[in-house]
């Protein structure tokens, strides 16, 4: 895909709703300084080499990547690199999610998986967002990854 547009135009038609309502509360509630852009082929939400120029270590040529949304065969994918940098960010996530979701939450080791569209957490992924800023981001990422 060339675009976030053309990305989101080939999800079906099952899910295509649920993932445009996160991808619009994800750019609701996303802090100031993230940019949203098309990385490793999904729609993303990076810090922009004009804030970070370093990138990612994996690839400098490519911005500092924060949270992905992808659209997989069996689900949507919700990447977010903060809750598996910040451990209280995590257990924070995992509380709230169980007292708000009836089904458990389903992680692999580097997205959350959301399988039912009628049970994504809209609020609590909105609240999420506001939990890091891009400066917090930076520090995490370069106490971390970078070496």
């Amino acid at each position: 895909m060339s675009t976030i547009d053309a990305y989101i135009e080939a999800i079906p038609e099952e899910r295509r709703v649920a993932f445009q309502k996160l991808r619009s509360v994800v750019n609701d509630h996303i802090p100031a300084g993230f940019n949203e852009d098309l990385s490793y082929g999904m729609p993303a939400f990076v810090v922009p080499h004009s804030t970070y120029p370093d990138g990612y270590h994996c690839k400098p040529e490519e911005p500092l990547p924060f949270l992905s949304l992808g659209n997989s065969k069996g689900h949507i994918g919700f990447y977010h690199m903060g809750i598996y940098s910040k451990p209280e960010l995590m257990e924070w996530l995992k509380k709230r999610y169980a007292e708000e979701v009836p089904t458990k939450l389903d992680m692999g080791k580097s997205c959350i998986r959301f399988k039912k569209m009628d049970q994504i957490p809209y609020d609590l992924i909105g609240e999420l967002m506001e939990k890091m800023t891009v400066g917090e981001w930076i520090d995490l990422y370069e106490q971390n990854y970078k070496r």
